[in-house]
C-alpha cells in the first residue's frame, strides 16, 4: 500500500499536472492554419473597405445630399495602422521563410 502511495505522489500527480500544462499551452497557440485564415480575412477586409469607399464615392457623386455613414475616406490615421499591420505581416512572412 505504501508503494502505491509513493508512486502516486512522485509519478502520477506530477505526470497529470505536466500533461495538462502541455495541453493548455498547445491549445492557446495559433496554428499555421489559423494564421493563414487570419491573413486571408485581413486581405478580404481591405478589399471590402476599398469597395465600400468606391460605392460611397459613386453614391455621393449621384446624390449631393448623401452623407457617408463611415468616417473620412482614406484617412491617414487609418492608413498608418494598416501600413503597420502590413509591415508586421511582411516581417513575419520573411522570418518564416
Amino acid at each position: 500500500m505504501e508503494e502505491f502511495f509513493v508512486a502516486a505522489v512522485f509519478i502520477a500527480i506530477p505526470w497529470i499536472i505536466l500533461h495538462y500544462i502541455t495541453k493548455w499551452k498547445t491549445a492557446s497557440s495559433i496554428t499555421t492554419d489559423d494564421e493563414a485564415l487570419l491573413d486571408e480575412l485581413y486581405h478580404l477586409a481591405k478589399r471590402l473597405d476599398e469597395r465600400m469607399d468606391t460605392v460611397e464615392r459613386l453614391v455621393a457623386d449621384d446624390h449631393s445630399d448623401f452623407k457617408p455613414a463611415r468616417l473620412i475616406h482614406d484617412q491617414e490615421v487609418d492608413n498608418q495602422k494598416l501600413r503597420e499591420i502590413d509591415r508586421m505581416l511582411a516581417e513575419k512572412k520573411g522570418a518564416m521563410k
